[in-house]
């Protein structure tokens, strides 16, 4: 049963995220030989289109506003239902970020269409389009399918796989105007005050190092940034180290902060409460620090150090450095 397909791209600091193309992937899954299409959404976007075919697209809806250039409900809401009207998709995917979460649920609501969050899989049974997602802080899974009209979905990102980019596939480019309306909009954003950050995004991270209250000063994380740094790691934190000022609230991992899934998790001085384990007991490897051997972290962990994690994670970025080197 074919299907029409419509992605909406997920732009970050001036490029395509990668959870674009994981969901343009289960997009083609999903469509059964019919139409993928995206839209890309923004001011001064139109560069990304031809890269956006390479992944899969054969369809690429560019819509380029300066009223676009930060992201306000009201201006991508009525961008994104004038689109969805008009290409008339099956099946809507975003990505489970600040943005998709906001937007997917606004707009099918418009529709009157049944919406899917923080999908972790996707595929058909019998015909019809099922989508995998955690439940209870991750403890269980559920297996969900929407029987009629419209399928909106938030795909969590670093779960499903991207396609291989195919150089020699390229998509057909449609410039659709914004349409927006200074009436029309309650919402204007005047400025963006953005922290510095630098490093690898936490959310896409492949590894991940991360802190705990047992690193006992926002000094404390200095070997974790430098083990992070030989592995190509982001640098995250538990709730209680953030609680404690230790670092920013833009690197808590939990129930409460970022959900992450990398190949690689390694928590350092984290005890391993509930709310923190919601956020990355999916971690493909889990390598556990900590000098309690009663820590609930290690009971969840594949490989657990009981030890001080200021004497073993130096260690562990020497011993890294070597290996690496040859």
């Amino acid at each position: 049963m074919a299907r029409t397909c419509l992605v909406m791209a997920d732009l970050r600091g001036g490029k395509v995220r990668n959870v674009t193309y994981e969901a343009l992937a289960a997009a083609r899954r999903l469509a059964e030989g019919g139409e993928v299409s995206v839209a890309l959404v923004g001011d001064g976007v139109s560069g990304f289109a031809q890269g956006l075919g390479a992944y899969g697209a054969d369809k690429v809806y560019v819509v380029e506003d300066t009223g676009l250039k930060h992201y306000t409900p009201d201006a991508y809401a009525s961008v994104m239902e004038r689109l969805i009207r008009t290409a008339d998709p099956d099946v809507v995917l975003f990505a489970h970020s600040a943005i998709g979460r906001d937007l997917a649920p606004k707009l099918a609501a418009r529709f009157g269409a049944g919406q899917v969050s923080d999908v972790v899989d996707v595929g058909l049974e019998d015909g019809k389009i099922v989508f995998t997602r955690p439940i209870y802080a991750g403890k269980a899974f559920t297996k969900v399918t929407i029987s009629d009209g419209k399928v909106f979905a938030t795909v969590r990102p670093n779960n499903l796989s991207a396609d291989e980019p195919d150089a020699g596939r390229s998509a057909t480019v449609e410039t659709v105007g914004a349409g927006l309306s200074g009436a029309s909009l309650r919402t204007v954003v005047k400025e963006v005050v953005q922290k510095a950050t630098s490093g690898v995004d936490l959310t896409e991270a492949k590894i991940i190092v991360s802190g705990g209250r047992g690193v006992k000063s926002a000094e404390g994380f200095k070997p974790l940034y430098e083990l992070a740094e030989v592995l190509g790691a982001a640098v995250g934190a538990s709730r209680a180290a953030c609680d404690a000022g230790y670092c920013d609230y833009s690197m808590q991992i939990g129930q409460t902060g970022k959900v992450v899934t990398p190949d690689l998790y390694i928590a350092c001085g984290i005890s391993g409460a509930i709310q923190h384990l919601a956020g990355m007991s999916n971690s493909k490897v889990i390598v556990a620090i900590n000098k309690d051997p009663e820590a609930p972290i290690l009971k969840v962990a594949n490989y657990g150090i009981v030890g001080d994690l200021f004497e073993v994670v130096p260690m562990l970025t020497e011993e890294l450095k070597k290996v690496l080197a040859d």
